[in-house]
Parts: C-alpha cells; sequence; structure tokens
C-alpha cells in the first residue's frame, strides 16, 4: 500500500480572481490524475506481459526479485516524499517530471498484481474503483458540508491502516488482513471526497500563500491519484480473483 501526506497539498496556495477558477483548477488536477492513472496502467500491462519486461524484475531462475525489482517496490515512495519535502523549492518543470517518472514507476510497481489476480478481476475491481471514486468526488465537490472536520478521523484511520500492515507483514493474518482492507475503504472513500472538497477550496481562492496555481493542481492531481490507487488496492485485496 502506497502511504500519503495530503496536508503538504494545502500549505502554500494562492487566491485565484476569476469567477470559473475553481472549475478550471479542479478540471487541471483531474487531468493529472488522468495522465498518472494512464501511464501507470500502460507500465503496468507491459511489464506484465513481456516475458523480457518482465525477467527484469523478477530472476527467472529463483522466481525473487531482481535488484530492479527491489528497487521498483519502493521507489513510489521515494518519490513521493521527494516531491512533497521539495514541494517550495523546485521548480514546476522539476515537479512535472518527477510526477510523471512517480506514475511510470508506480506502474511498473502494479504489474506484479497482475501476476497475481486474473486480469477479468482486475479490470472488474478497476471499473468498481472508478464508480466509487466518481461518486465521492461528485459528493465532496458538491456537498455543503464542510469535511474538514472528518480530516482527523481520516489521518486517525490511515495511520492506523499503515501500522496495521506493518505488524501484519510478520504475523501473516488472513483475518487482520481483510480488517485491514475493510477499514481501508472507508477510509479512503472518506479521503476522496474530503480532498476533492479541499481542492475546490483552494480553486475558489479561500485558502492564501505562494505557491502557483500550475503547481497547486500536480500536486492536488498527486493527491487523488493516490487516493484511487489506494482505494483499488484495498478492494482488489477483497474481491480480486487469484490465480
Amino acid at each position: 500500500m502506497e502511504t500519503k501526506d495530503p496536508e503538504y497539498v494545502y500549505k502554500n496556495v494562492i487566491q485565484l480572481n476569476e469567477t470559473d477558477a475553481s472549475r478550471k483548477f479542479i478540471a487541471n488536477v483531474f487531468l493529472w490524475m488522468f495522465v498518472a492513472l494512464g501511464l501507470s496502467a500502460v507500465c503496468a500491462f507491459l511489464f506484465s506481459q513481456n516475458q523480457a519486461l518482465l525477467n527484469m524484475l523478477i530472476d527467472p531462475a529463483t522466481g525473487r526479485n531482481t535488484g530492479l525489482g527491489t528497487i521498483t517496490m519502493f521507489a513510489p515512495l521515494a518519490f513521493v516524499l521527494i516531491i512533497s519535502f521539495g514541494f517550495n523549492r523546485l521548480s514546476y518543470g522539476v515537479l512535472a517530471f518527477l510526477f510523471v517518472a512517480f506514475s511510470a514507476i508506480m506502474g511498473i510497481s502494479l504489474s506484479y498484481i497482475l501476476l497475481v489476480f486474473t486480469a477479468g478481476s482486475v479490470l472488474g475491481v478497476f471499473i468498481t474503483t472508478s464508480v466509487v471514486f466518481g461518486v465521492m468526488a461528485i459528493a465532496g465537490y458538491t456537498t455543503n458540508t464542510d469535511l474538514t472536520k472528518f480530516g482527523p478521523i481520516l489521518m486517525m484511520g490511515l495511520i492506523g491502516i499503515i501500522v496495521a500492515s506493518l505488524l501484519n507483514m510478520f504475523m501473516h493474518s488472513s483475518g487482520l488482513d481483510y480488517i485491514i482492507s475493510y477499514v481501508g475503504v472507508a477510509v479512503f472513500v472518506g479521503l476522496t471526497a474530503y480532498d476533492v472538497q479541499k481542492l475546490k477550496r483552494i480553486g475558489a481562492g479561500l485558502e492564501y500563500g505562494d505557491a502557483s496555481a500550475s503547481k497547486m493542481a500536480l500536486m492536488g492531481g498527486l493527491t487523488l491519484y493516490l487516493d484511487f490507487i489506494n482505494l483499488f488496492l484495498m478492494i482488489l485485496r477483497l474481491f480480486g480473483r487469484r490465480r
């Protein structure tokens, strides 16, 4: 499971004066998210279907990860940390390059799931995730309810998922794995609505700072991308059919 730190997205924001600023901003956010998802999907498919590329990740003689395969598993987290901590210091072009590179490497790391789960179930879960994500994104964008109060609860849930997942790496409990997955679905469903509403407020110029709108849109795209990927992985763990 990939971790995320949604707070960095909202620390440095400018006021946008155009009446349709919020719509334009959200459109740019989702554009970055769709670019990332598309690139990840292509990379995951290529590495899972091309034996030469797959051999770069998994040693065919031993069935274990190669050095590149091990690096690929942990590289996405490193990219997220670099992007988040370097947000203020890095230029928009550098951030865009890192985001595209992160999306590609994340896709390569996701190629493993196509080796474990059937292609049909992965596609089915992806469609299900898209529907759930879309519904919650619309809800977050259109609701008049302030979702800010749910932020601390969602963050506590996210931390709990991370801690429990680390513990289960040693316990190998199938029961705990199911609990983590169900809680994870609830947390990332909530985070989707929460993050979309937060990004809507940013686009409307309700929060202020010194970051450019283009950089904020990119970071917003990263936030929603991580929401989607984590929701997808949680649902796949629950309903995916293994080979």
